[in-house]
């Protein structure tokens, strides 16, 4: 149980931050005239978000769920995960946000993972997803955040490529046409 708390805890902290980042970038970019698309949705993600690690501690917790034999597996394929999310992020920069924040007449980034991959982030929260409760054996906690992340994602992802064709060089730079 410590273990499954110490890491807990940091993953929130991490995702604390990372919102102190986004809500910085945001301003940045609307200094510059970048505006938001998919408000609707993104409740539906924060809801998401809190909703997986409610569960996950409730599945553990209430649950009695330990830690995976496997977990040298899970563990390594989270940390690999990790290091994905601050590369991508990294190659974002600026352009980061947990919202869609569209700047006009913004170059798509690609560099880092979007070189070979469109949206590297949301790969990478969907692995997470799916091997942190596989971690400490939280089987219910995986299949349906796994599940909801695939559904929403699915909405946001037409959003944002949609805004992004219509106001910067998407087309151009993924060939999307």
């Amino acid at each position: 149980m410590t273990l499954f708390l110490f890491v807990i805890t940091v993953v929130c902290l991490q995702r604390l931050v990372e919102l102190v980042v986004a809500k910085r970038n945001e301003k940045w970019m609307r200094e510059r005239g970048a505006y938001e698309v998919g408000r609707g949705h993104y409740p539906l993600i924060v809801s998401l978000h809190v909703g997986f690690f409610v569960s996950l501690a409730a599945e553990v917790i209430l649950l009695e769920r330990s830690i995976s034999e496997w977990w040298p597996v899970w563990m390594s394929l989270f940390l690999l995960a990790q290091a994905g999310r601050v590369w991508s992020l990294a190659s974002l920069g600026r352009f980061w946000n947990t919202k869609i924040i569209i700047l006009p007449g913004a170059h798509v980034v690609k560099r880092g993972p979007y070189q070979w991959i469109r949206h590297p982030n949301y790969t990478i929260v969907a692995a997470e997803i799916l091997v942190l409760p596989l971690l400490f054996q939280a089987y219910y906690t995986a299949i349906i955040f796994s599940v909801l992340n695939m559904m929403v994602l699915s909405i946001r992802i037409k959003v944002e490529e949609k805004a992004l064709i219509e106001a910067t060089d998407y087309n151009k730079v993924f060939k999307t046409d």
